[in-house]
Formats: C-alpha cells, sequence, structure tokens
C-alpha cells in the first residue's frame, strides 16, 4: 500500500467510506465543467470508477490517489497517474491529474498534493516523462501546471467528442530541483 504524507495531506489508496464524498465532488457542475464532457457523475458512477483506480493500482503500480486532509480526515477529491487513453496521439504516456470539491480550491491542496505525486512518479515509479492534459480555457489547473514546471508542448482535439486540449510536460531531466526533496 503506498501511501505519502505531506505537511497537510496524506494521499493514499481508496477506501469504501471515500465514495460518498468523491461522489460528492463528482455531482457538482462547476468542478465537473472542464472534465470531459462536463455531465456530473452519479453515486455508482463514482464507485465503479473508485473500482478502476484500485484494479489500476494493482496492475500498473501507480494510481490516484485519495487526497486526505491530514486534520481533519476529510477527503478532498484525487491525485495522482494514469495513462490518457482518452487520447491517443500522446501514448505511450503517463499522466498526472487531480480533482478536488470546491471546497479545497484556491488553499494550494492541488499543488501541494501534485508536487508529492511528481516526486512519486520519477523517483518512485522511474518515470522519465510526466504529461497533464487541460482543456482549453482551464487556467486554473494551468496555473497549477506551471507551478509544477510542467510546460505547453502541443494542442489538440480529443477524438470522439473534439474537446479542444493543451498537453504539457515534464520531463526527468526538467524536473525541477525545487520540487525535490
Amino acid at each position: 500500500m503506498v501511501t505519502i504524507g505531506t505537511p497537510r495531506l496524506v494521499l493514499r489508496r481508496w477506501r469504501e467510506h471515500d465514495v460518498p464524498a468523491m461522489a460528492a465532488v463528482n455531482a457538482d457542475p462547476e468542478v465537473m465543467r472542464w472534465i470531459g464532457d462536463g455531465r456530473v457523475q452519479t453515486l455508482e458512477e463514482t464507485r465503479r470508477a473508485v473500482e478502476r483506480i484500485e484494479r489500476t493500482w494493482d496492475t500498473a503500480g501507480f494510481g490516484l490517489f485519495a487526497v486526505e486532509l491530514r486534520e481533519t480526515g476529510e477527503l478532498a477529491g484525487f491525485t495522482g497517474l494514469a495513462v490518457p487513453l482518452l487520447l491517443p496521439e500522446v501514448l505511450p504516456a503517463v499522466e498526472i491529474g487531480w480533482r478536488l470539491g470546491r471546497a479545497f480550491w484556491g488553499r494550494g491542496i492541488a499543488t501541494e498534493a501534485a508536487t508529492a505525486v511528481l516526486r512519486f512518479g520519477f523517483e518512485t515509479c522511474g518515470l522519465d516523462r510526466i504529461i497533464s492534459i487541460a482543456r482549453i480555457g482551464n487556467t486554473a489547473s494551468e496555473r497549477v501546471m506551471a507551478k509544477l514546471g510542467l510546460r505547453p508542448e502541443r494542442e489538440t482535439t480529443v477524438p470522439g467528442n473534439g474537446t479542444a486540449v493543451r498537453v504539457h510536460e515534464l520531463t526527468r531531466s526538467d524536473y525541477p530541483a525545487r520540487l525535490r526533496p
């Protein structure tokens, strides 16, 4: 079981009691505005997604961490690594991503969690390159990407739905020294 601690957070594998809290995040139209087609997700869809995340951990050795606030134990959302199958042109690749409930926006939580995940990806998983994908217009996520040292690599569209996205990347050789322990 991989668990990562940061000053304010615990990044860990998923538990059954996380599903309702994550479902509340996924049911918020403002949170989901920049995800996929913008459609909110039900409790059952969230449950299936968490099951898929856990299977990925078991098969790939990485996945999306549940992000828990150390002080309160609240689930803020997730951050972690995944293979971006929605965008075949970038494969093979591993993507860092995050999704937090609105109550946790603007507090540096995404940056703190993602910094720990980058370290995990480069130093534990031995990845040479990590990408991140944002819909054009999602400036909040792109600000986090910039803080992490990811740089725009290309603009493209997602096959099937035509969503315009920007792909950012960070290579092991460009991994900022300030993000290392």
